[in-house]
């Protein structure tokens, strides 16, 4: 089971970005890295095309390594680590480390 999936919220906790938090836009599981929204944004310069006549810079958010976010608690947004857990039923869900609760519903 991944610990760190699409959709859920992070922090950052080494790089340029230190400190901020995000969604999970993409999980590049090859690479061992993620895509946040609002993180790691770099400054791309596309060519000029028959679709794109003029050509354009735009920012785009670039891969950070997995290492570098922890998942955020769910009570506090705070960093967390994350543990995998059997229920009852057989399912398995995350749970927060610190405060206990579950990330999967």
């Amino acid at each position: 089971m991944q610990r760190v999936k699409k959709g859920d919220r992070v922090v950052v906790i080494a790089g340029k970005d230190k400190g901020s938090t995000g969604e999970v836009l993409q999980v590049i599981p090859a690479d061992d890295k993620v895509v946040v929204a609002g993180v790691n944004v770099v400054t791309k310069h596309l060519k000029r095309s028959q679709t794109n006549p003029q050509g354009r810079i735009e920012k785009r958010e670039a891969p950070i390594h997995l290492s570098n976010v922890m998942l955020a608690d769910p009570r506090d947004g705070s960093p967390t680590r994350v543990r995998v857990q059997e229920l009852e039923d057989g399912r398995r869900i995350r749970v927060a480390v610190r405060s206990g609760e579950q990330i999967d519903r």
